[in-house]
């Protein structure tokens, strides 16, 4: 029998996100970014759903490999860039934009002797300090690659740290820094990550790069993406295998971290760090037991979540019976509200799911 793990992703969700987006940059351009296998939902699955984007961005040529294999021919980037002159025919193979961010990459371009033109994208580092030139390069280096018989186009673009932080003052610096970069007024350029699609109205220019907001998630400490009107492209769910019955005093799990307050029914449910759910999850991080017989009931896990397995608290769940499905997140458990729990973001949680996980569509 296999296991009863299971992601739904929402096909509708995911074309519904991308009108959202297009509503609230109405005047840009959108990159899908489907990096890290489309945040976790397949990287095939999510480029049809988003057949509508004006381009997608990715993190390893491979990933453009595949989306042309699906017969897609919408506009890629490769938001890292090249890695060596080895890359450069997969690029032009592919029709693949590439990003600039470093003197090494200028080299590559400058001696290709092929000479096909390719898109470039001119990363200036505005503050972030990960990837890209200073804004004091920026019109010498413009200059430069459009000399360039092999650059056909230049688009400007940096990343912004903390757009997440609405009311913070390092977006409003970085955009700062990236308005007052000399020499090269009106170029195509952009700077918008999703927080700043849903946020920075005013960094949204030409082209915006939604990755999050697509596939229905927030970074937005305390708001879920259903509060800026998306929707969860995922549903996690899993079923309960076991109901015991523990006495008072008995502890639960790995390293007895919690023990039982009462005689009571623990649930155990199939599911587990070994598919993607995280570890760090604490006792009283929610999930949803569909009862055949009550209805939803949100119950808190108890002890520590294993391998394989979780282990429930069903004091309030008196109708639950072995074979009831679990919903870890999805639409009535937003993915924000689990990882607020464990210390981390909803990124990261629908990234992190296993090989063994069963997908699905809806």
């Amino acid at each position: 029998m296999a296991r009863p793990t299971s992601a739904t992703i929402h096909i509708d969700a995911l074309r519904h996100n991308l009108a959202r987006v297009r509503a609230l940059a109405p005047r840009s351009k959108i990159m899908a970014v489907v990096k890290a296998d489309g945040y976790g939902h397949g990287l095939e699955r999510v480029t049809r759903a988003l057949a509508g984007a004006d381009a997608f961005g990715v993190a390893t040529i491979a990933d453009a490999e595949r989306i042309r294999a699906a017969g897609l021919s919408n506009r890629i980037v490769l938001l890292s860039g090249m890695d060596d002159p080895f890359d450069l025919p997969l690029l032009h193979g592919l029709d693949v934009d590439t990003v600039v961010h470093h003197d090494s990459q200028l080299a590559i371009l400058e001696a290709d002797r092929e000479r096909t033109p390719v898109r470039a994208w001119l990363k200036i580092d505005t503050g972030m300090h990960r990837l890209g030139f200073p804004p004091t390069r920026a019109a010498e280096l413009r200059a430069r690659l459009l000399a360039l018989p092999q650059v056909s186009e230049v688009v400007l673009m940096t990343h912004l740290a903390s757009s997440d932080e609405f009311g913070g003052t390092q977006t409003p610096a970085q955009i700062a820094a990236f308005d007052a970069v000399d020499g090269v007024p009106g170029e195509a350029c952009s700077l918008s990550n999703s927080a700043a699609v849903l946020g920075w109205p005013g960094a949204h220019r030409d082209w915006v790069r939604a990755g999050g907001a697509l596939y229905g998630l927030s970074v937005v400490a305390g708001k879920t993406g259903a509060d800026f009107g998306l929707r969860p492209a995922m549903t996690l769910a899993t079923r309960l295998i076991a109901i015991n019955r523990v006495a008072a005093g008995e502890p639960i799990g790995y390293s007895a971290t919690w023990v039982c307050p009462e005689d009571m029914d623990i649930g155990v449910a199939a599911i587990g760090y070994g598919d993607g759910y995280p570890r760090s999850a604490p006792a009283g991080t929610p999930v949803i037991v569909r009862c055949a017989h009550g209805g939803d009931v949100r119950v808190p896990i108890v002890g520590r979540v294993s391998m394989d397995l979780m282990t429930l608290d069903l004091r309030g769940a008196a109708h639950a019976r072995v074979g009831d499905p679990v919903v870890l997140w999805g639409p009535q458990l937003p993915a924000e509200t689990i990882a607020a729990a464990a210390g981390t973001i909803a990124y990261e949680l629908t990234c992190s799911i296993t090989r063994r996980v069963r997908f699905f569509e809806a």
